[in-house]
C-alpha cells in the first residue's frame, strides 16, 4: 500500500474515495478512528492508502479534480 493523500479534511477524503471508487481503485484511509484520541478536534491527518500498481492512475485522477497527492 502507498499512500496517496493526507489531510484533515473529511470532505476530501470522502470526495477522494468516490473518485477511486469511480475509477475502480480500491483505497483504504488509515486513521479513520483517531478522533477518539484526540478528542474530535481534527488535528491529527487522515492517510488514504492505495495499491501500488493504482499509484499511478490515482495520482492522475486526483490531479485531474485538483487534489493534492503526497509525493
Amino acid at each position: 500500500m502507498k499512500e496517496l493523500l493526507r489531510t484533515n479534511d473529511p470532505t476530501v477524503i470522502a470526495f477522494a474515495t468516490a473518485l477511486l471508487d469511480g475509477e475502480g481503485i480500491d483505497c483504504f484511509v488509515l486513521d479513520a478512528n483517531t478522533s477518539v484520541l484526540e478528542g474530535s478536534i481534527g488535528i491529527l491527518p487522515r492517510r488514504l492508502m492505495v495499491a501500488s500498481r493504482d499509484l499511478f492512475l490515482a495520482r492522475a485522477t486526483m490531479r485531474d479534480n485538483a487534489i493534492a497527492v503526497s509525493e
